[in-house]
């Protein structure tokens, strides 16, 4: 690559005039195409005439938007109006303790408490949580880690994962004070309150003591930011000791790992989107070897969890539980036996438990001592599923029983199971059911269609009031005639006149689906006769593994398409008038605003792109970028395919800005995420001036101190989403609340 330098330095406007970074000529030379990139300066993080351009970004922004500073305020004292700010989660059981979560108004973080279990030999009351009140403390109640503590001082705080011995004497927690995703695990000792010596530095997500408590499992990141080693410290010892116990060296696979459910194994996942390989440690193997379930080499995408199961004789026998794909592109879940997985493939015998079927996407898979549970989802709608270990494989496999709940549009998923608990929890939502969280009691002979007992409902202050507003689903017809489902959000007053104005909001990529969820934010939008659609299209798993498959590599435009003709039937519906619609969309979703604000700015007042991946083909040409190999596997790989880079060039959002008349656009991003870097949208946003015919806005806002979830602390992070809530409804001329609307 070479550069020339055009001008010597960014401009510096008034902070009323967009600033104008300079241009420096680029080549980047792939495939035979030469493409010149004026703004890849500014990837140059550690310059301070980047750093200085970013702050003139925003600058810019605060002034343009000054006289949305009332709306933001007003959005913000919504959303802290309607939030419980002094609350605490349904404390969950982890052998010995209830483990719970605390928040206490005015302050920005979580606090983590424990209090200790009874064993009566009353199983159900055993498992049953005891009964806690915001602000109130339980006697013998215990402190693990103050965020608020913790974060002090600090431009930054986020927990990576935690970890308590069996015993729960020693409580591990990581912790990133910057935002790039790079840990510092400490261990505190809950028997003193004292830290222990161990500190281990820039670590990943995820941590497990062994089950003697010995040892505690974590992620290292390559270079690439790529989870690449699953290491072991031993405590009290030296972490230059640390044994690497796998390191994976495919630069397109991803690498993490779990404890299986009866703790005998450590579980290592590797994979990509399209294929898997899981290998196990089993913790009493005085080897300490790791042997490998299925090859990556067969090219199955699956989940292995290994468990001992009851035959009828009483005996327990070794199984693995394997979710996978092997001929069922929707997924299916066997059973097989280890000395089967010695066989080649083609030979080995495996028992069928849950079969495929192309309108059921098997999600996963797991046991405990007594069920399977099963993840699914069908009609686009995330399911539990659960059935008796007995006969499981087998003619005298129980049928399945499903928690039963009476929304159309739902989503309920397993927030947790312990092993020997005769309950699992499950966390349900709707778009206007706040939160809940239940203890599903596991069927028996006694009671075969088990038991849904409600722990709680989130609050929602405010006066709130869920049938003030309707949910519906609809349907949006493609080009190519493929139907694709909506989420139609709206307040129950706005009328179907064609007079309202409508956000649409969509993501699209990595098999991800934008599942039913409550929302406060939201709210303020719909309090101001806002029409919400949220656009299931292709590239994500709502419909199934078909519906993400024509939605990535070569067939990516349909997400794009898809999500212009959701816009389309929207301007179309008699809701809204046409004039009045928003795009909105984070990260991959990012690239989506940039695609569509090519392709269809004229049928856009304005869009916002979060964290916005809208230059992907310089970032996935370059392997040694952040995450970049690892892409591959959704995008295609550009570097070696011909074809994939051409395709990729045809909708790379900022390769293909063109000369028209652009909406309103924001950008927003953080100076330190690590998964999308902020020199794409900084770039983009460039270019989008350079080339709009029109006179609307385009702005950055960046975070300087955050990573790709934007700032870190609740108050910070609600001024966030009231920031780009403002800018939609000010945008479509949507600021003033509806008659009876807002808080009450």
């Amino acid at each position: 690559m070479t550069s020339t330098p055009l001008q010597n330095s960014a401009s510096t406007p008034s902070a009323a005039t967009p600033p104008v970074a300079k241009k420096v000529p680029t080549e980047r030379t792939h495939h035979g195409d030469t493409y010149v990139d004026n703004y890849e300066w500014l990837r140059d993080k550690e310059s301070a005439e980047v750093v200085a351009h970013l702050k003139a970004e925003n600058a810019y922004q605060e002034t343009v938007t000054a006289h949305q500073e009332p709306l933001r305020e007003a959005i913000f004292q919504e959303i802290k109006g309607r939030t419980q700010e002094t609350d605490l989660s349904v404390p969950h059981r982890k052998d010995g303790w209830w483990h719970f979560s605390r928040s206490v108004e005015g302050k920005e973080y979580g606090i983590q408490c424990r209090v200790r279990a009874s064993d009566t030999g009353d199983r159900i009351a055993d498992w049953t949580p005891p009964a806690v009140e915001p602000g109130v403390e339980i006697p013998g109640e215990e402190v693990l880690l103050d965020g608020n503590i913790e974060a002090e001082g600090k431009p930054f705080f986020s927990v990576g994962g935690t970890a308590v011995t069996v015993d729960g004497t020693l409580y591990a927690y990581a912790v990133d004070n910057s935002g790039d995703e790079r840990f510092t695990l400490r261990i505190k000792d809950l028997r003193t309150g004292e830290l222990l010596p161990d500190v281990i530095e820039n670590i990943f997500y995820g941590v497990s003591f062994s089950p003697d408590g010995t040892r505690i499992f974590y992620t290292v990141v390559d270079d690439s930011w790529r989870p690449y080693q699953v290491k072991a410290h031993v405590l009290g010892t030296p972490v230059s000791e640390d044994t690497v116990i796998y390191q994976e060296d495919d630069t397109a696979m991803w690498l993490g790992f779990e404890l299986s459910s009866d703790r005998r194994y450590l579980v290592l996942g590797i994979g990509c989107s399209e294929y898997s390989e899981t290998r196990l440690l089993r913790f009493d193997d005085p080897a300490q070897e790791v042997t490998t379930v299925i090859s990556r080499d067969e090219r199955v995408l699956y989940e292995a969890e290994p468990f001992l199961l009851e035959g009828p004789d009483g005996a327990k026998a070794e199984k693995i539980l394997l979710t996978h794909n092997r001929g069922a592109i929707n997924s299916m879940v066997s059973l097989a036996d280890p000395a089967e997985l010695a066989k080649p493939l083609a030979e080995q015998a495996w028992q069928t438990v849950v079969e495929h079927s192309d309108d059921v996407r098997v999600n996963g898979a797991g046991v405990t001592s007594t069920h399977l549970i099963v993840s699914i989802r069908k009609d686009t709608i995330e399911r539990v599923q659960v059935m008796g270990l007995a006969g499981l494989g087998t003619a005298a496999q129980q049928e399945p029983v499903e928690p039963a709940f009476d929304e159309e549009l739902y989503t309920a998923g397993v927030g947790g199971s312990d092993y020997e608990a005769p309950v699992i929890r499950l966390g349900y939502t709707s778009y206007f059911t706040p939160s809940r969280i239940y203890d599903f009691v596991l069927p028996t002979a006694e009671q075969p269609a088990g038991e849904l007992l409600l722990r709680k409902e989130s609050p929602v202050l405010g006066g709130y009031d869920g049938s003030d507003y309707v949910a519906t689903r609809e349907w949006a017809t493609a080009a190519d005639g493929t139907r694709i489902p909506l989420s139609v959000l709206r307040h129950k007053s706005v009328r179907q006149d064609s007079t309202a104005a409508g956000v649409v909001y969509g993501y699209g990529s990595y098999e991800l689906s934008m599942d039913p969820n409550f929302g406060i934010a939201r709210l303020s939008l719909l309090d101001r006769g806002v029409v919400f659609v949220i656009a299931h299209i292709r590239g994500g798993g709502e419909l199934g593994r078909h519906w993400y498959e024509d939605g990535k590599k070569l067939t990516k435009k349909n997400t794009f398409t898809d999500f212009v003709d959701a816009t389309d039937w929207l301007a179309n519906s008699g809701w809204v008038d046409p004039a009045r619609i928003a795009a909105l969309g984070g990260s991959a979703g990012g690239l989506l605003m940039g695609a569509i604000a090519n392709m269809a700015p004229e049928k856009y007042a304005a869009v916002v792109a979060q964290v916005p991946f809208v230059d992907p083909l310089t970032s996935i040409l370059d392997p040694d970028l952040p995450l970049s190999a690892l892409e591959w596997e959704e995008w295609g790989n550009p570097i070696t395919d011909a074809n994939v880079y051409a395709y990729m060039k045809s909708y790379s959002p900022y390769e293909n800005v063109r000369e028209v008349a652009y909406p309103k656009i924001a950008a927003v991003t953080s100076f330190n995420d690590t998964r999308v870097l902020y020199v794409e949208p900084a770039k983009w946003v460039q270019e989008l001036r350079n080339r709009t015919t029109g006179s609307e806005p385009i702005l950055m806002k960046i975070e300087m101190d955050g990573g790709h979830g934007g700032a870190s602390g609740r108050y910070v992070q609600w001024r966030e989403r009231a920031w780009d809530y403002a800018f939609i409804a000010d945008s479509l001329g949507a600021s003033e609340l509806l008659p009876g609307a807002g808080l009450k």
